[in-house]
């Protein structure tokens, strides 16, 4: 029988694709969003429990609803005796958040161990020889960008197609290349941006990934599309106007205004 614990665990769980996702996201409060299965979180506001396991942190911008929750985060996993973090940021606020880390090493008298990695748009971050993260370009109020994770599949090459298993082994050991490289752009995250990511030919893979977790900050009428871009974010109807661009499979909306509810 499952854990009450498990059980808990699996009502905050969606899987799109094949992807189980977890997180919370409201616009101005705080956005975390978790790919379990990858062991990578996108951005923490606060700190949601279900944050602490993820091994991979990647922050998109560092207003406070996306990044506040980063002291606790990397504070729990110490108390929880987990291996240090590792933490892709801008490179240009790798320094201010260094900066941060310092402080609240003297105000816990701890040493919130972790990796901190900067990362510019068009580079790469390897998780491991099947998996990279590359960010990209996106166009907030502030530096801002989101992040494209990669999958890596070696397929065999057409020519050696059929041939007998000991051959292809003796063709490997001898330094032949037998397979090629299939890199395919799995999941996508922006960050809050405006439409603009949309046009920017430099972001074609992040349209093009299986699951595209992207920000649509306002949904109606009561909220001009001018309004939301002169706030760095996206309209609903913005997202329409541009569906044609859209290759992935999925797109799960995330960082609704606080203005709205549940109730339809």
């Amino acid at each position: 029988m499952e854990s009450e614990t498990e059980t808990k665990k699996k009502k905050h769980l969606m899987e799109i694709e094949g992807y189980p996702i977890d997180g919370l996201s409201i616009g101005g409060h705080e956005t975390c969003i978790m790919f379990p299965s990858l062991r990578l979180a996108f951005d923490i506001g606060r700190c949601p429990h279900r944050a602490i396991s993820q091994d991979f942190l990647f922050i998109s911008h560092s207003h406070m609803d996306h990044i506040g929750g980063l002291p606790m985060y990397v504070a729990t996993r110490g108390l929880y005796k987990m291996k240090p973090p590792t933490i892709i940021v801008p490179t240009s606020i790798k320094e201010c958040v260094e900066s941060l880390f310092e402080v609240h090493r003297k105000l816990d008298s701890s040493e919130l161990k972790h990796n901190l990695v900067g990362l510019d748009i068009g580079e790469e971050f390897i998780i491991r020889k099947d998996l990279k993260v590359k960010a990209f370009k996106t166009y907030h109020v502030i530096h801002s960008q989101g992040y494209v994770v990669y999958s890596t599949k070696h397929k065999l090459k057409q020519e050696y197609v059929g041939l007998p298993s000991d051959e292809i082994k003796s063709l490997k050991d001898s330094g032949v290349e037998i397979t090629n490289s299939i890199t395919t752009p799995e999941v996508a995250f922006t960050g809050d941006t405006t439409s603009d990511f949309v046009l920017d030919e430099n972001n074609a893979d992040a349209l093009k990934a299986r699951v595209l977790v992207m920000e649509s900050t306002f949904l109606d009428d009561s909220v001009s599309v001018e309004h939301a871009r002169d706030y760095g974010h996206i309209h609903l109807s913005e997202i329409v106007k541009h569906a044609e661009k859209f290759e992935n499979k999925a797109i799960l909306l995330i960082h609704f205004s606080a203005r709205y509810t549940v109730k339809v």
